[in-house]
């Protein structure tokens, strides 16, 4: 009853609050339709340089790029750590774009179309068209090669695409060398610093001092109080700058290592495994059913396998079989099925036809034939190479170069390697028909035809399940400020990982973690991060221990970093008090040493741009101190930074006069301006405004 007289009074009002909410969530819905684009597009910014925004969808393909040429460049399928490499890369890239973007702007730098006319076939050709365009043995420039790819650029549209690309490049570096060169011829060397270098590079001092290390004084009986860490804090202030955002997360490592039952069951496994190997029918095709590990049907050369194979299997003759072998960490199994001598590298030239624009590989093929006759009766293989390739290649006409086995596909492979030099083959691989001219075969060794099967020893099912109820068990226990007790009480090891950029791709201990970082940036400080991450060879278990931002760190942060330094300091005051009793009434330094109970070292020909303290340490402070001070005076306690010193300059000896004040301030100039183009880089970075959100998309 009483909530049907609570409706009926406040019908009005519930009512009017209804419409009231419909008209608002109409106008929400529309705004959200019509900022959808916006919202959308929010939502794809990898970061914000100077207040340019830079998308993904242009972002990305870079990215895919960049990694692309680092497996080119470094081998194999890619890992995390490459990832992150190509990320920073394109980061950096975008980042040098746009701040020396605006640099050239403001300061009126550009290329003329005269000046890239030159760049590209004149007279001063850049280095991207040499390298492109020249003759590798001699690095000299081909410019009929260039002019005749131009005069074929507005015909060939992925070709308009590849000289477009080159012209920014070549204007970018263009811009870069001008505004390099600006920033140097910027810079000046006074006669007074001149001179300063010299003397420091040239003037001797000799000096005698005692030192009491920070060692002799154990660690465990000095007790930093809070006073002794600000002061050193406020001290070194400037050393606290953090460049970049950092995370730090302890974990726990829940391993899925193969037990002693796994690795029985995986030696019974191969060893069925080599007896239907021994007897099977079809080498190859067992072998790329029953391998994890994929080696090519084809003539390999000594070197490329696992040393503990490949010194054995060379040396078998066509028909034997070996194995199991178990090395690194998985099981080999090989049937050599022949072994021949063959050329080391093999100098080709090609014709690349593709079938699709000939209606058929049969098509392909019959024009591929026609080309071989018109070559073997005379006709130039580089001037119909020009014509009809498909191959980047073809400018060259159709020159491949000199290369060697595993760098090309294995149809090509064995017809340019199992032929002779002379040879003009026809073959179809994946990329379309090819007419191939064998130009040269260098070298020869013994080669071989090998099936190979690799079984490697991982964990069972059974082993991973158990590693994986121990890290849900622990997630499900610990609380965000029980992590390292429950951890403890369960005997697991604590991992800790400071410091952590966002783009970073690696992490101690891990060899996964870019998941496990990115929650670490979409986390606070303590918080348990709510997920199990599964690494190679084992689970893990995350608490984020700490947020630096970018910028000043605070005492905080950096306390436990600063602890040992501090600890040195309190040291310090000690051991200067000891010296300072010890120079009472002292009048030289034996008498000091005496007092102190140490020797008195002898320093010979030190110089002040190298102040190494033979046997001891670098010692900036001291050796600054000593070029300072008068001959034959006890000095006061310098605290260094292996312990505290004192000495006496014995003398010093002076260099002649500088002779050539030019070439000295020449000389100078020369490391000033290998420094220049990245300190203003620098510069312009540390005044941009910088948004990085790249961890919410890698």
């Amino acid at each position: 009853m009483g909530l049907m007289t609570f409706l009926r009074n406040r019908a009005g009002y519930i009512l009017i609050g209804a419409i009231g909410f419909a008209i608002v969530a109409f106008l929400v819905g529309d705004a959200i339709q019509v900022g959808k684009p916006f919202w959308a597009e929010s939502q794809k910014v990898v970061g914000s340089i100077d207040g340019e925004e830079i998308n993904i969808d242009t972002f990305g393909p870079k990215v895919d790029q960049s990694l692309a040429q680092f497996k080119q460049q470094y081998g194999g399928s890619g890992n995390a750590q490459m990832q992150a490499m190509a990320v920073d890369n394109v980061w950096n890239g975008e980042i040098a774009t746009v701040l020396l973007g605006k640099e050239y702007s403001r300061l009126g730098l550009n290329v003329s179309s005269d000046e890239l006319f030159d760049l590209m076939q004149g007279q001063n050709p850049s280095p991207l068209i040499v390298q492109y365009f020249g003759n590798p043995q001699t690095g000299q420039l081909n410019r009929a090669d260039v002019i005749a790819s131009l005069k074929q650029r507005a015909k060939n549209p992925q070709l308009n695409q590849q000289w477009a690309l080159l012209e920014t490049e070549i204007t970018k570096q263009a811009l870069q060398q001008k505004y390099a060169n600006l920033v140097r011829n910027s810079l000046y060397v006074t006669t007074l610093e001149a001179n300063d270098e010299y003397q420091n590079r040239n003037k001797l001092a000799n000096f005698k001092y005692v030192s009491l290390d920070y060692a002799s004084i154990p660690d465990a009986s000095v007790k930093p109080t809070e006073s002794d860490y600000s002061d050193y804090y406020n001290a070194n202030k400037k050393r606290f700058e953090n460049p970049a955002e950092t995370r730090s997360f302890e974990y726990v490592s829940f391993s899925v290592s193969p037990t002693k039952e796994d690795s029985a069951a995986v030696k019974t496994q191969v060893e069925k495994l080599a007896a239907d190997f021994r007897t099977a029918p079809n080498d190859s095709l067992f072998a790329a059913l029953n391998s994890d590990v994929k080696v090519p049907y084809t003539y390999l050369s000594k070197g490329k396998l696992d040393p503990a194979v490949d010194s054995v299997v060379f040396n078998l003759p066509a028909g034997s079989f070996y194995g199991p072998k178990f090395s690194g960490n998985s099981y080999k199994l090989v049937k050599v099925i022949d072994t021949r001598f063959s050329p080391d590298s093999v100098k080709a030239s090609h014709i690349l036809i593709n079938p699709t624009k000939l209606g058929g590989a049969d098509k392909a093929r019959k024009l591929a034939d026609s080309l071989k006759t018109l070559v073997q009766g005379g006709a130039s293989f580089a001037t119909l190479a020009k014509q009809y390739s498909e191959d980047g290649s073809k400018d060259k006409g159709g020159d491949l170069g000199t290369f060697s086995r595993g760098q090309m596909v294995p149809e090509f492979e064995n017809a340019a390697f199992d032929g002779k030099a002379g040879d003009l083959k026809v073959v179809t691989s994946q990329f379309g028909v090819h007419l191939i001219k064998i130009e040269k075969q260098i070298g020869s060794s013994k080669v071989a035809k090998l099936a190979y099967v690799e079984k490697s020893l991982a964990a069972s099912n059974k082993t991973k399940d158990a590693a994986y109820k121990k890290a849900s068990n622990f997630l499900a226990e610990v609380k965000d400020n029980n992590f390292s007790e429950l951890a403890q009480k369960n005997k697991y090891t604590v991992g800790v990982a400071d410091k952590v950029t966002g783009s970073q791709g690696f992490a101690p201990g891990l060899d996964n973690p870019r998941q496990l970082i990115r929650d670490a940036y979409a986390a606070d400080k303590g918080d348990v991060l709510k997920e199990i991450y599964q690494m190679d060879n084992s689970f893990v278990v995350a608490r984020v221990t700490g947020i630096n931002p970018k910028g000043p760190l605070s005492l905080e942060a950096v306390k436990k970093d600063i602890e040992p330094m501090v600890r040195n300091a309190v040291k310090a005051k000690q051991l200067t008090e000891k010296i300072n009793a010890a120079l009472q009434g002292a009048g030289n330094i034996d008498q000091v040493a005496a007092k102190l109970g140490k020797p008195v070292a002898p320093v010979q020909n030190m110089v002040f741009a190298n102040p190494i303290i033979p046997g001891a340490a670098q010692e900036n402070k001291l050796v600054g101190t000593v070029f300072g001070s008068q001959p034959g005076k006890l000095s006061k306690p310098v605290d260094g930074e292996r312990g505290v010193y004192v000495f006496t300059v014995d003398g010093f000896g002076n260099p002649a006069p500088l002779a050539n004040t030019y070439k000295q301030k020449e000389a100078m100039m020369q490391v000033a301006a290998q420094r220049s183009l990245g300190s203003a880089f620098q510069a312009l970075q540390d005044k941009a405004k910088i948004k990085d959100n790249r961890v919410k998309f890698y």
